[in-house]
C-alpha cells in the first residue's frame, strides 16, 4: 500500500509539472524551433521559466545554427538541456 501511495505521488508530481520545470529540475532534453524570419541571441532561466531573447533576421544573417542550453550540476546528475534551432 505504501508503494502504491509513493508511486501515485511521484506520477501527480512528474504530470503537474511543465516541460520547463522538468528539463530544469529533474535533467532530460527539450527543444525549441525559432521561427525562420528570427535569429536566436540569448536564454536565460527566472525561476522555472525559460526566456529567449530573438532579432528579426537580415539579409546579412542567412546561416542559420542550432544551439545548446545546458546545465552544469555540482554533481554531475539531474542536468537538463534545451536545444534551439533556428528553421
Amino acid at each position: 500500500m505504501k508503494n502504491l501511495f509513493l508511486l501515485a505521488f511521484a506520477a501527480l508530481a512528474l504530470s503537474s509539472c511543465t516541460q520547463n520545470s522538468m528539463v530544469k529540475n529533474f535533467g532530460g532534453t527539450s527543444q525549441i524551433e525559432i521561427p525562420a524570419d528570427r535569429q536566436f541571441v540569448l536564454a536565460t532561466w527566472k525561476d522555472d521559466e525559460l526566456w529567449i531573447t530573438t532579432k528579426k533576421r537580415t539579409a546579412v544573417d542567412t546561416v542559420k545554427s542550432e544551439y545548446s542550453f545546458s546545465e552544469k550540476s555540482s554533481f554531475g546528475v539531474l542536468e537538463g538541456t534545451y536545444i534551439i534551432i533556428e528553421k
